[in-house]
């Protein structure tokens, strides 16, 4: 699970992808589930049957107290397997690394690129000493940009360095443009170059690359199967996307009659098995249509009338 603690944060990284829904806003959202009391947290966890939370803003180290509450709510209600990364753009100090220590597995830092050249000498380096020896597994994490080389000095002391492949957003495409980047193609959100940035740190053991297409295809996908695999009614078909399918009808005369299995009823139209709808339009009266949608009541993908 995504827990996003807070939108607020201290630096102004030109290439940040928030969007503007949570961007300076303090707010919190489980996924993509807005957050009004602690329990929705749990609620989601479950819902998606999820192993681990990584935590992530905004800067979550600015409401330090809120991750600690969160974290030990994380680990009563799932015990220590639940495993807890949080991301940071700052370099926490020994005293808020002491006040994670046994909630918080595994510290992803996250050190601006105007750094990357002094990295060895910045106070990046003493928190990443520090985590070590609280017993925190410890992680740089960056976008793919020009002079991530300057980071290969980081690798003896880390346990890993991921970098995900910079992407195009809403809130950072006129940045992007104004540093002369342009999109890979017209159908992923990738920075063209930003896998050649990457080229020489991927050859180490310790470096994890992570495409926007990975990310887009893979994670989200399997996040969804986990969702509707617990949320799915028994009529609801669940594709290899991990959306379900279903009909929807308006009925304007009587209808066959059916296993409960088999359809729900609400005020003004009937969800049911969407083959029932395709291979049976004559016994259905009424307006007909073939739904697609992200898992509990999520976006909708498509609706195909019949």
């Amino acid at each position: 699970m995504v827990l996003f603690v807070t939108g607020i944060c201290t630096r102004s990284c030109w290439y940040c992808p928030i969007s503007e829904e949570r961007c300076g806003k303090d707010v919190v959202y489980a996924n993509d589930h807005y957050v009004v009391i602690d329990d929705d947290i749990v609620k989601e966890v479950k819902l998606m049957s999820a192993l681990g939370t990584g935590i992530t803003g905004g800067e979550p180290l600015l409401v330090i107290d809120r991750v600690i509450r969160f974290c030990r709510l994380l680990k009563s209600e799932f015990g220590n397997k639940h495993h807890i990364h949080l991301y940071t753009g700052s370099a926490p100090t020994e005293e808020n690394l002491k006040s994670l220590r046994g909630l918080v597995d595994e510290i992803r830092l996250h050190p601006p690129q105007e750094i990357w050249p002094e990295i060895m000498e910045s106070d990046y380096m003493r928190a990443v000493r520090d985590a070590k020896k609280l017993g925190f597994e410890i992680t740089i994490e960056i976008p793919s940009l020009p002079g991530l080389e300057n980071l290969i000095p980081t690798l003896p002391f880390l346990d890993h360095l991921n970098i995900n492949e910079l992407e195009w957003s809403e809130t950072n495409a006129e940045m992007m443009r104004n540093h002369g980047f342009d999109l890979e193609d017209n159908y992923h959100n990738a920075v063209k170059g930003a896998e050649l940035w990457a080229e020489e740190l991927i050859k180490y053991d310790k470096v994890h690359w992570c495409s926007s297409t990975f990310k887009d295809s893979v994670q989200l996908r399997e996040r969804l199967k986990r969702i509707a695999k617990n949320t799915a009614r028994p009529f609801d078909e669940i594709t290899d996307d991990g959306t379900i399918v279903y009909g929807i009808l308006k009925p304007t005369g009587l209808l066959p009659e059916m296993d409960n299995n088999l359809y729900e009823e609400f005020d003004d139209h009937i969800e049911l098995a969407w083959w029932l709808l395709a291979e049976n339009a004559d016994d259905f009266p009424g307006k007909k249509e073939v739904v697609e949608r992200y898992p509990n009541g999520g976006m909708l993908v498509e609706v195909t009338p019949l």
